[in-house]
């Protein structure tokens, strides 16, 4: 959903942003959804929510959110007049939570999947945040549990906003646990053990 002004007075550049977005086809283990996108960050925005699960599977893998924000006099804060803002969530094994090195290499997911998509960039920032839980007292008998959260923004320095998007759901997926695919190769249904 565009924010703040009806799609008819946006900019011509915000609509083809839009278009791009709405064009992109990511992995089918990927489910993208509009939603109402923030109302004060920008005059224009558009925001999208995914979810990761694998065929036949209702479990969620990964979740995210991702916005696109425009603004035609330009933010100097982001050296342009678009940015993108994102968020990911995913489940970890517990063991990999307490890696040191885990933080950096999830922000090498993200760089190197817009590198692999040749989404020009800028102005890159954000967190990666490792949660680790575990159980004491009457539900001590429950499994730890273990989260990467990815947060993230970045300027586009083309109007190729679908290479943006798509590489964000790289991210997802990387995030996942699913194996990357390379481009042009269609990726098949992923088995559970024990599954029919």
């Amino acid at each position: 959903m565009v924010a703040r002004r009806d799609a008819a007075e946006a900019p011509e550049e915000f609509l083809r942003a839009l278009a791009a977005l709405r064009a992109a086809t990511p992995r089918p283990e990927v489910a993208l959804e509009e939603t109402p996108a923030p109302q004060r960050l920008a005059p224009h925005a558009v925001a999208l929510t995914a979810d990761v699960t694998t065929a036949g599977e209702e479990d969620e893998l990964a979740t995210g959110r991702f916005v696109l924000l425009h603004d035609p006099v330009g933010h100097e804060a982001w050296a342009g007049t678009f940015r993108v803002v994102t968020y990911v969530r995913a489940d970890l094994e517990p063991e990999m939570a307490v890696d040191p090195l885990l933080a950096g290499v999830g922000w090498a997911w993200l760089t190197e999947s817009l590198e692999g998509h040749g989404a020009s960039f800028t102005a890159a920032s954000g967190t990666v945040t490792r949660v680790s839980s575990e159980s004491f007292g009457a539900i001590a008998e429950e499994t730890g549990s273990a989260q990467i959260e990815i947060r993230a923004s970045w300027t586009p320095l083309d109007e190729g906003f679908d290479a943006h998007l798509l590489a964000w759901c790289d991210l997802l997926c990387t995030t996942a646990g699913l194996p990357p695919v390379a481009p042009g190769v269609l990726t098949l249904a992923r088995r559970r053990p024990g599954s029919r």
